[in-house]
């Protein structure tokens, strides 16, 4: 055992927060204290990036009227990804893809703008900014899980109009639209799972030995 490990009660915490974050969708109001939600994200901030570029901006959504837009937005979408999933539209109207109207919090995650600059660990692979930003994301949801908190990520919208909603400048992109806060419960598993939309692979499936596709 390495001697740089934590305790076994801390190891088993880690595992624990790790299995237990879901991707929450119902919310019960109530509030994040602000030294809490600093606390967040500083454990965002804390997240690796690719030639420590810290490709990460967030922009927290305090005016109602705002969030409102956001989540009309999030509805434009909700409908067009309906109709282009065909057989499955009606299936797909039926779940709930959001809470910003009942979340505590909400906060858009975006990639700044001027990243071409950025080379370090990025010249074969630009997309290593989206990789540190959803880094960011992940620190955020296991700390928010830890504390007992909620949250959802939301990728139903149109990139531009979000931007342009949000005054971005040329080349910041959102990624996601978080909600985060109280809830009533958490999932005992993915809602998605829950609701009958997917299943979950087991990671035999995904896990291959020296070459695409071999496995031990």
């Amino acid at each position: 055992m390495s001697t740089q490990d934590f305790s076994q009660a801390e190891r088993a915490a880690v595992y624990r927060v790790i299995g237990e974050r879901r991707d929450m969708r119902h919310f019960t109001g109530g509030e994040v204290a602000p030294e809490l939600l600093t606390r967040l994200l500083g454990a965002a901030h804390q997240a690796p990036s690719v030639g420590l570029m810290q490709p990460w901006r967030f922009i927290r959504i305090s005016d109602r009227a705002l969030r409102q837009r956001i989540q009309a937005l999030v509805e434009e979408e909700r409908v067009r990804t309906a109709q282009a999933l065909g057989e499955r539209s009606d299936a797909f109207m039926q779940l709930k893809v959001e809470g910003i109207g009942e979340c505590a919090e909400v906060l858009v995650a975006a990639l700044m703008d001027n990243r071409e600059p950025h080379i370090f660990g990025r010249r074969t692979l630009p997309e290593m900014d989206l990789a540190s930003l959803s880094c960011a994301i992940q620190n955020l949801w296991l700390a928010a899980r830890a504390e007992g908190l909620g949250m959802g990520w939301v990728s139903l919208f149109e990139p531009g109009a979000l931007a342009d909603l949000l005054g971005m400048p040329a080349g910041a992109k959102p990624l996601a639209v978080l909600c985060l806060g109280p809830v009533a419960e958490f999932y005992p598993t993915p809602m998605l799972v829950r609701e009958g939309w997917a299943e979950e692979k087991p990671l035999s499936e995904m896990l291959y030995e020296n070459q695409w596709g071999t496995r031990r």
